[in-house]
């Protein structure tokens, strides 16, 4: 489940992130605008955003099953997408983009922003379409960039405890239990500090084992 959850919400940030970053690195009207409000959710303390989305998806009476009630015209009632063991990994990692989504963006357009205009110029001059310049010329000065941001979302998503502390809490049924939440109430629930330790060790060295190869592959790729 901590696999599951880092993959898919590291790449789903990365991948959302970009598009953003590329949108607004195309000098777009209100672009300071834009990312001063993007910047939101990530300076709200992580416990109060999840606070916040528990009220969201609450069921029966979240802002999620009223929207769905709305739209559905009452026919769907009761969905709970935290208390269904199927859902309940996506809605926390909902929460999660929401969360980390801008700090990653305005990272990655940091990058973006310090690729050489004159040689994307001149790739332009040369007949190279957008896709070529985003593939050939913008991406390989980026790389150092998107290195550190994506080894830094993992980081981050590995070590996430208090959005499935205060959303699920490891439940329903364990679906949610990722070894940050195993460790915690391993050691401070059920008070087996050994076993606790034991999980923490093998939280951390799976964390660096995921980072290195995800370096070691990146890099060796641009090669």
């Amino acid at each position: 489940m901590t696999l599951l959850f880092v993959v898919v919400t590291v790449a789903l940030s990365f991948v959302i992130s970009m598009a953003l970053a590329l949108m607004l690195n195309s000098k777009i009207r209100g672009a300071r605008l834009l990312r001063s409000i993007m910047m939101i959710p990530w300076v709200i303390p992580t416990v109060i955003s999840g606070l916040l989305w528990a009220w969201i998806y609450a069921n029966p009476y979240g802002l999620l099953q009223y929207v769905i009630g709305v739209l559905t015209g009452g026919q769907v009632t009761g969905f709970g997408i935290l208390n269904n063991q199927e859902t309940a990994i996506w809605g926390v990692i909902i929460v999660a983009l929401w969360k980390q989504i801008p700090l990653i963006t305005l990272l990655l357009l940091a990058g973006m922003q310090n690729v050489p205009e004159d040689i994307l110029e001149a790739a332009k001059l040369d007949g190279a379409n957008y896709l070529q310049c985003l593939f050939k010329i913008i991406f390989p000065f980026m790389r150092s960039v998107i290195a550190v941001t994506v080894s830094l979302s993992i980081i981050d998503n590995f070590k996430q405890y208090p959005l499935f502390a205060t959303l699920t809490n490891g439940g329903p049924a364990s679906a949610t239990t990722t070894l940050a939440v195993l460790s915690y109430d391993e050691a401070f629930v059920n008070y087996n500090y050994g076993s606790g330790a034991a999980v923490t060790t093998v939280w951390l060295l799976l964390m660096v084992v995921v980072v290195f190869l995800f370096n070691a592959v990146f890099h060796k790729k641009g090669d």
